[in-house]
């Protein structure tokens, strides 16, 4: 019992700390600018900007932002899938 209420209060700690780096990185903002495009992008991944001669194409970023979170989804699947084969290789 005391190893399950200490395996959860790992799990919360983990949890956290993994929300805390989350919030951190969506607050980072880094500017890249080459051939007349401009990208503002985020720590987490997300396009905050694009601009193309000085044209704002907002609808643009919003259509890369979807397939960036798509990747993402299937990305997660896949290392979910390997980490769920070695779970049951290693017996946990």
């Amino acid at each position: 019992m005391l190893d399950k209420l200490k395996q959860l209060g790992e799990l919360k700690r983990m949890r956290d700390q993994a929300v805390r780096i989350q919030k951190q990185l969506a607050a980072e903002k880094i500017e890249f600018e080459e051939d007349g495009v401009k990208v503002i992008i985020s720590g987490d991944q997300k396009i905050q900007l694009l601009e193309i001669e000085g044209e704002d194409h907002a609808d643009l970023a919003q259509i890369l932002n979807r397939a960036l979170k798509k990747s993402q989804e299937v990305a997660a699947r896949k290392v979910q899938e390997v980490s769920g084969g070695l779970s049951g290789l290693l017996g946990q």
